[in-house]
């Protein structure tokens, strides 16, 4: 079983590792400010802009994201890791979306209107009443949705052969064909996804604590 954990096999499962949270990082940071923007858009009362974002949002949530990745893929032919971030960033926006959606609407209305009575510009309420609040209100569901993101990178394997996490466990199962090596293996790979995504779902925790206690 030694022959398992060498300095070559640790780096090498590293490096998917950082593959998988290179991707997850891009992917909620650019889906953070596309979902904001569809959030904002899909919250107004009436007009085309509210059924365009309200189209998008329905259309991704409702479509797997492992057909994204085909999708992106074969029609864009971007190269693996370029469409991975491109699929994660498509259907994480929705998602995202409609997380920052209930955020904005946790505001007391009381606020805003108190706002506009001191002649305060939509945008000024927007960003200086508003946001603030309802980021502190949804950070705990976005820490959330990193930690779902980290998961599925493991579909760009299958799908992309990328050589993320699960991509080079997979790799190096190729060369350790026994059943407990199989299993250490396995196990070895839950351990780390465990680690990673509990350590997120702490800071969240934390995060929350904080936030409600301000």
């Amino acid at each position: 079983m030694q022959e398992l954990f060498t300095v070559n096999n640790m780096v090498f499962l590293l490096e998917g590792l950082y593959l998988t949270l290179y991707i997850s990082v891009i992917a909620i940071f650019l889906s953070s400010i596309f979902g904001t923007i569809l959030a904002i858009m899909r919250n107004q009362e009436r007009g085309l802009l509210k059924w365009i974002a309200t189209i998008y949002i329905e259309i991704v949530r409702n479509v797997p994201n492992i057909l994204w990745i085909f999708v992106i893929f074969l029609i864009f032919r971007l190269k693996s890791v370029d469409a991975g971030i491109a699929s994660f960033t498509i259907f994480t926006t929705a998602a995202l979306a409609e997380i920052i959606r209930g955020g904005l609407n946790s505001v007391a209305k009381g606020e805003i209107e108190a706002a506009e009575s001191q002649g305060l510009a939509s945008s000024q309420i927007m960003w200086h009443i508003i946001l603030p609040q309802a980021i502190r209100n949804m950070l705990p569901a976005i820490m959330s949705q990193f930690v779902t993101v980290i998961k599925d990178t493991s579909f760009l394997w299958s799908v992309l052969a990328l050589q993320e996490l699960l991509g080079k466990a997979n790799i190096l199962m190729g060369r350790y064909t026994a059943t407990s090596q199989v299993f250490v293996l396995y196990g070895l790979l839950a351990l780390i996804y465990f680690v990673v995504n509990f350590t997120i779902s702490q800071i969240a925790q934390k995060l929350a604590k904080n936030t409600s206690n301000r």
